[in-house]
């Protein structure tokens, strides 16, 4: 096991300085096992680096004495262990017996973990080993406040079981997508060339990282399959094999993004028709083989019937037909299949108002709800669009409790700056994980994720890594790979409080001064960035007034008369989409009461989302009291001086912190700002030129 990066690669939010803590303390581990042999490995690094120590007791407690079994009465500072373990120090031993009086035995489960201060010890205690790699990594956030003189005793279990990256990583570099799609950090970590990449090193740290986030599992490949990823199923198997072998120190299972289409274009047959029986056979033995060359893979990924890929749709068969046929093969190995909900007409005529996008999973799985098998995951993206940097929830989400779902988002910055602009989005992922659908005495979309059939889905986002020395290209955006799998592990984590352990972890030892002029600094830049940047894009939910194809920057009418359904409808006497009921789309009926009442509603319809629901004239007075033209002039402006004011912070930390991270932030500022600033000046002036109402405050609009 190799966690040394490069010299020229950032350690993200695991410094060594993170360990000193850990590393200065006489340590015991008490179990055995992979990850359990991962948490020694991280213990005896950071023990070389800062003095400590690590022992490992003898397997057997009625075993003789030998030289590898601590000496009695020898004084441990942190015990790891294993519930039962075979050899535990008098604490860790009055812990455990604390620990079945109040909570059972098997309340921890396969992650969960138990960590107490007792007699000046610091004990984690789990069942199962990844639970003790995850009692690791909290001691890493914790720091010195691990071993403080008092620390109640606390619970930590994953509110979800399956949390989970979807990479959109091509092996060949394709003439349109490029190496990665929707990824804005370089190039792929795990194909170079057409290959796998011969050194796997940063794959590793990828998945130490992930894992000390939270996370544990990735799909290695695009979800549209193309000729070369959809061989990773059988000839070329062994290159996935070679990233699980890699990941699993880590916890991290691989899963593998496959074609529908499979059976014909990689096994010969005539059909792809999952009732057929040839079909049936030909992904049964497929997948035998999977898991004989890697016996702990996750599954498969599908984007079936959605921008051109092949579906079920193909053969007259729904979607609960395609997921279920790959669901048997799976299900002997327990292995899941996540099937996307993104499905939708992508050939829209323009002019026909009635054909709503946002209306198409429901249309499409609503009705399939109960049909699908218990290991089949219906992936659904959190808005019922495409990651706008404001939408409402999917009425998916709702509609569906008899089948696993999993929630999707989108930790790459498509439409939210693409890792270019500061734009931190872990409050708005925690507004969606606390929304409740079914009002506020029901549960919640997490609940949603977390629950149902078969515990639940999951939480599911696509990754915004690549081979820049920063991994995530802008050096602020790891804060949105580290928060989704904080706020994975519990959505009821405070958005403000993430981002001060990612600070404490990132910069730590970093600055001259102490940590507090880079937390106070960073929470300025980035606590209300992602409202920042809703400011000056698109106003009001509208969304889509982007530069099509690689969708950034403005072009407000970019998508207007294209087929994908993307639409604002502004002309001379308003803007919005009609989504009611009563005269529009029909849309805000997919939600259930009051959301169904709250969005049909023009008079109590949040004003966020006021345009995603209704068509309103210019003059339309918000909530706020102003208008919806002085709105979108006030907010673009606004949104301008703030990301002035952002750069502005950072420049004062010049010297402060590390200078490559400075120069390459401050370059990523400048760009945001250039950028912002002609997201102003284009929305402001399309729309006085459609309105031809002046701005009252009397600014210049280009």
């Amino acid at each position: 096991m190799n966690t040394v990066l490069p010299n020229d690669v950032h350690p993200a939010w695991l410094p060594p300085e993170a360990f000193r803590a850990l590393g200065s303390r006489r340590s015991l581990v008490c179990g055995e096992g992979t990850l359990v042999d991962t948490v020694r490995h991280e213990l005896a690094l950071a023990c070389a680096r800062y003095g400590g120590s690590t022992d490992q007791p003898h397997p057997r407690p009625d075993a003789p004495p030998s030289d590898d079994r601590p000496a009695a009465g020898t004084s441990y500072e942190l015990v790891f262990a294993l519930v039962p373990a075979g050899l535990l120090p008098i604490a860790a031993a009055a812990v455990d017996v604390v620990y079945r009086r109040r909570h059972g035995a098997g309340a921890l489960g396969e992650e969960g973990f138990l960590l107490a201060r007792h007699a000046e010890v610091t004990v984690v205690l789990a069942e199962a080993p990844a639970g003790l790699l995850h009692g690791l990594f909290h001691l890493v956030r914790l720091g010195e406040s691990a071993f403080g003189l008092t620390r109640p005793m606390e619970l930590h279990r994953p509110a979800t079981r399956l949390r989970m990256l979807d990479h959109w990583d091509n092996v060949d570099v394709h003439p349109v997508m490029g190496q990665v799609e929707r990824g804005y950090a370089g190039g792929s970590i795990f194909w170079q060339d057409g290959a796998r990449r011969e050194d796997l090193t940063r794959v590793g740290a990828y998945g130490r990282l992930l894992a000390a986030g939270g996370v544990n599992a990735v799909s290695v490949n695009n979800v549209n399959v193309h000729a070369t990823e959809a061989r990773l199923l059988t000839d070329r198997l062994g290159d996935v094999a070679a990233f699980a072998d890699v990941l699993r120190p880590y916890g991290i299972r691989v899963h593998l993004s496959v074609s529908f289409a499979a059976p014909v274009t990689l096994g010969g047959l005539p059909t792809a028709d999952p009732l057929d029986d040839g079909v049936r056979g030909w992904w049964a033995d497929t997948t035998k083989q999977v898991y004989e060359s890697i016996p702990d893979f996750g599954g498969y990924v599908v984007k079936a019937d959605s921008e051109g890929q092949p579906g079920p749709f193909g053969y007259g068969r729904s979607h609960a037909d395609g997921a279920n046929v790959l669901a048997d093969a799976l299900a002997p190995f327990g292995g899941v299949v996540h099937w996307r909900a993104f499905v939708y007409n992508h050939r829209q005529d323009w002019r026909d108002r009635s054909t709503d996008r946002a209306r198409a999973a429901h249309d499409h799985f609503a009705p399939l709800d109960g049909q699908f098998r218990d290991n089949v995951i219906l992936q659904v993206k959190h808005g019922p669009m495409d990651f706008q940097p404001r939408e409402p929830i999917s009425p998916v989400i709702a509609a569906m409790p008899r089948t696993r779902l999993a929630v999707e988002f989108q930790v790459t910055q498509e439409y939210t700056g693409q890792q270019r602009h500061v734009c931190y989005l872990a409050p708005w992922w925690s507004e969606v994980l606390g929304f409740a659908p079914w009002g506020d005495d029901g549960p919640t979309v997490a609940a949603v994720a977390a629950g149902g059939p078969a515990d639940g889905g999951g939480l599911v986002a696509v990754s915004n890594v690549g081979d820049d020395p920063f991994w995530t290209g802008h050096p602020l955006a790891q804060a949105n790979l580290y928060a989704f799998g904080r706020l994975a592990w519990d959505p009821r984590l405070d958005p403000a409080a993430v981002l001060d352990e990612w600070i404490e972890l990132t910069f730590a030892g970093a600055s001259p001064g102490g940590p507090g002029p880079v937390r106070r600094a960073l929470h300025a830049i980035m606590d209300d960035s992602w409202r920042t940047y809703e400011r000056y894009t698109a106003p009001l939910g509208v969304g889509f007034m982007v530069r099509p194809g690689h969708h950034y920057g403005p072009d407000v009418d970019g998508y207007e008369y294209t087929p994908w359904g993307t639409y604002h409808f502004a002309d001379r006497d308003g803007v919005g989409v009609d989504r009611t009921r009563a005269s529009g789309t029909g849309f805000t009926g997919q939600f259930p009461p009051p959301w169904r009442d709250v969005y049909e509603s023009i008079e109590s319809c949040p004003d966020e989302l006021l345009l995603f629901f209704h068509h309103v004239p210019y003059g339309h007075v918000l909530h706020n009291g102003s208008t919806v033209i002085q709105h979108i002039y006030d907010t673009h402006f606004d949104g301008v001086e703030q990301v002035a004011a952002m750069r502005q912070r950072w420049e004062r930390l010049a010297g402060v912190v590390d200078p490559g991270v400075h120069a390459r932030v401050r370059e990523r500022l400048d760009e945001q700002l250039r950028c912002a600033e002609e997201w102003r000046d284009q929305i402001n002036a399309y729309f006085f030129r459609k309105s031809g109402v002046p701005d009252a405050r009397g600014r210049r609009i280009h």
